[in-house]
């Protein structure tokens, strides 16, 4: 009966808090939020907050049409396991006092389940046997190279921060990293670690491939890239899962870098930190957004490689000095 019971609890939080329902609310709600404040920038009415939400349960009831030279199977498995992805990294981060999912690594596991919904689109692309795709697959591949160099160098700031106060090198454990804030305070309000903080912000639209990082989409150049080929339920989800993906990257700022002001209360925590992504959102992807052209990919890859990589590089390097 215990057995039943502790598995119908851990099936409740992939589900519904803080997996797959809370992911898709939160998501949903950002990227609402986002488009809304873009067209107020842009001087337009813009769509409902809710308009997300309304365009995935019309997709999810549209038919799916497949190209005949695709692949089926891949074709249509591939947004499904990004999606799985994006919800599994979501029970790491520690919206309650211990996440889900924990251990000595967690930084490794979830930087390597964000290659996953990026990887998706592109099998999902090349199995869709369409030239556009193969374009956009090539941006995505540049993309997810840019991202990572900057993205690994925030990780071993933060780790190596952790790691020097608690005496073991580096620390990767999201739920040390977090229990480190509460006792200590957020490293936002440590200097050395300002720096990483701006580079991690930087890289959030990059990884998410928003405007104007969206070179692997490009809609006016190679008609939304990757999906080309994609209608129906499986659009609906890869859409869901760049709604998730922008909520989950934030959610893991705040982690990172905001931890220790949590009041205790799970509810309130989690509303607590879903109002710091909508403003994080709104600074970081909508004003980019409604004020810049979308970069050209070889303009991508340079400022991620140069610009934001040294700004990262900056906090690893007081870090490893223990400043």
């Amino acid at each position: 009966m215990a057995i039943v019971y502790s598995s119908l609890v851990y099936l409740g939080y992939i589900l519904i808090f803080p997996g797959f329902l809370f992911c898709f609310v939160a998501g949903m709600l950002i990227t609402g939020i986002d488009r809304k404040i873009v067209a107020k920038m842009q001087k337009r009415v813009g769509p409902p907050i809710l308009q997300p939400m309304y365009d995935f349960f019309k997709l999810m009831g549209k038919e799916t049409i497949i190209p005949a030279a695709a692949n089926k199977t891949v074709f249509l498995a591939a947004p499904i396991v990004g999606l799985a992805a994006m919800v599994v990294i979501q029970l790491f981060i520690p919206v309650i006092s211990t996440p889900i999912l924990y251990g000595t690594a967690d930084l490794i596991v979830i930087l390597y389940l964000l290659l996953i919904p990026a990887l998706a689109e592109i099998y999902g692309g090349s199995a869709s046997g369409s030239p556009y795709a193969g374009v956009g697959l090539s941006r995505e591949m540049v993309t997810i190279i840019a991202c990572e160099l900057p993205l690994v160098l925030i990780f071993l700031s933060v780790a190596k921060t952790v790691g020097n106060a608690m005496g073991t090198g580096l620390c990767f454990s999201l739920s040390d990293i977090a229990a480190y804030q509460a006792a200590n305070g957020s490293l936002m309000l440590k200097a050395s670690m300002i720096p990483a903080a701006i580079a991690m912000l930087l890289v959030i639209p990059g990884e998410t491939g928003n405007h104007p990082f969206d070179a692997a989409e490009a809609e006016t150049e190679i008609c939304e890239g990757m999906l080309a080929e994609y209608s129906g339920a499986p659009l609906g989800i890869y859409k869901l899962t760049h709604a998730i993906k922008t909520f989950t990257l934030t959610a893991l700022f705040v982690a990172l870098f905001l931890g220790g002001i949590g009041t205790g209360i799970v509810l309130l925590d989690a509303l607590i930190e879903f109002a710091i992504c909508v403003v994080l959102t709104i600074i970081f992807i909508s004003l980019v957004h409604a004020v810049t052209a979308r970069l050209k990919i070889e303009q991508l890859f340079k400022y991620y490689w140069t610009a934001v990589s040294a700004i990262a590089l900056i906090s690893l390097v007081l870090a490893w000095f223990g400043m």
